[in-house]
């Protein structure tokens, strides 16, 4: 079994709970979204750790984490093209399934993105619905 750490990290929207396997982030839940924290943090965590703050005081736009995310062949893909959206833009979830050559696919698009294990690293926020808004957000659309 693989060793498991975890690292509590302050944000100004509310404790962010980082999951990692000593090589990389696994997991990053949001605020409601954990419950337990008992394990300890590791190299990787700490390092994803200075880069939430960093992002959050506006001094980082792209994250340099190793990140294994779990998840189908087709959440990697969605996954690996969410980290493609830059810092300060949007994309719809139909641009990003024709990005992926499944210009039908903008529902699955959608369950991949609100599947995705790391939030924030892997920028599941930066997509809209067709119309440009906002239409869920797992930690909420308050955040």
């Amino acid at each position: 079994m693989m060793p498991v750490s975890m690292k509590v990290v302050p944000s100004p929207i509310g404790d962010l709970l980082l999951v990692g396997n000593g090589r990389a982030v696994t997991q990053l839940a949001l605020p409601g979204g954990w419950s337990r924290a008992d394990e300890p943090s590791d190299d990787v965590l700490d390092e994803a750790a200075r880069q939430l703050d960093a992002y959050f005081a506006g001094a980082l736009r792209d994250f340099d984490l190793p990140l294994e995310p779990g998840g189908t062949p087709f959440q990697q893909r969605v996954w690996q093209a969410l980290r493609e959206v830059g810092y300060g833009t949007t994309t719809s979830y139909g641009a990003l399934a024709a990005e992926l050559g499944r210009p039908s696919a903008a529902r699955a698009v959608g369950a991949a993105n609100g599947s995705n294990p790391i939030a924030i690293v892997i920028p599941c926020h930066r997509v809209i619905g067709a119309a440009g808004s906002l239409v869920g957000y797992g930690g909420g659309l308050e955040r």
